[in-house]
């Protein structure tokens, strides 16, 4: 995924000349190498009175980044401006987030959270408008705060960055899904270029569970396993006897960074189709899960030109579906 840069001045030079040849916004995008909508905002946001000039944009440009408005302390004023928004339902970080594009005065989204603790603390109820406000506030720590010692955990910034390109079969994210009553457990893997789902319960949170579940479903796939993301559960913590077995690595998302593992998220969304979160899931068995994955892997997808997980995997790892062993649920 391209990160965001400011245009350069040898950029806003090439604007003002196709700009000034009416040459189309979609074209200059192109040229240039950025989205239709930078190309508008710049020509909108650094026009002067004789219309778009390179230089007078750069300056323009450069003055309104020096000015920008940099967080500040949660005076009355702010909380003010912040308490509707919290009324609203938006939550801490869409509002830090959204005042910040809008270039006002902000916050963080930690300092938000702290101004809803201590109103509650003070018989408030601007906690009842959060999300997850049955949970007790917990301050977050980034990426010191593990939910417990993970053993050798390695961060997703020392991932390959092959990874992140998706071009290589057999780079999989993990997670668990978590029955009513915490009665029961779905340990959850999806293949990242294929979209291919692995499902195996186990009675209940557990390491040793959660490694054997993993190795068990991975196996008929060594092949085609060279990296595995994790949630930094605890129940993650015997990774290093997967990556051994597997012969694999590991690594771990960002604590409340869930869309470090986007496509494994998602696809719990999508066996929640199967497995409600009001169901408890100490009884499923092996063959309640299949007949799930039977729908989930042989379902089109509009990422995979309308192909199924198991056609793209299957064709990418050159395998024959009738002769591969272990995986019947697959057919």
């Amino acid at each position: 995924m391209r990160t965001f840069n400011h245009l350069t001045q040898e950029e806003r030079y090439h604007i003002y000349l196709m700009h000034k040849k009416k040459v189309s916004l979609e074209e200059i995008a192109k040229d240039i190498g950025r989205s239709k909508s930078t190309i508008s905002r710049e020509l909108c946001r650094n026009k002067g009175q004789r219309g778009y000039r390179y230089q007078q944009a750069q300056i323009k440009a450069e003055r309104r980044h020096a000015d920008k408005p940099k967080a500040i302390k949660l005076d009355e004023a702010m909380k003010q401006a912040i308490t509707p928004l919290i009324e609203a339902k938006w939550s801490p970080e869409q509002i830090s987030g959204r005042l910040r594009i809008l270039d006002e005065p902000t916050v963080s989204h930690e300092t938000i959270y702290r101004f809803i603790l201590a109103d509650k603390t003070q018989g408030g109820e601007l906690y009842k408008h959060l999300r997850h406000q049955a949970k007790p506030y917990r301050k977050r720590y980034g990426k010191n705060d593990y939910r417990g010692t993970i053993p050798g955990r390695v961060d997703i910034d020392e991932r390959p960055a092959i990874v992140a390109k998706k071009t290589r079969l057999g780079d999989w994210e993990a997670d668990t899904v978590i029955g009513k009553g915490h009665k029961g457990v779905l340990v959850t893997l999806t293949e990242r270029v294929s979209k291919l789902n692995l499902v195996i319960p186990i009675i209940r949170k557990e390491a040793g569970l959660a490694k054997d579940a993993i190795i068990e479903a991975l196996k008929p796939f060594a092949a085609f396993v060279h990296t595995i993301t994790f949630d930094n559960g605890r129940e993650f913590c015997r990774h290093l006897d997967i990556a051994k077995a597997l012969n694999c690595e590991t690594y771990f998302a960002k604590p409340y960074h869930s869309w470090e593992r986007g496509l494994n998220e998602n696809h719990n969304g999508l066996l929640r189709q199967y497995f409600p979160k009001a169901k408890p899931l100490d009884q499923v068995t092996q063959a309640d899960v299949n007949k799930a994955l039977a729908g989930l892997n042989h379902r089109p997808r509009k990422t995979l030109n309308y192909k199924t997980p198991w056609e793209v995997f299957c064709k990418m790892a050159g395998l024959d579906t009738d002769n591969l062993l272990g995986v019947a649920f697959m057919g």
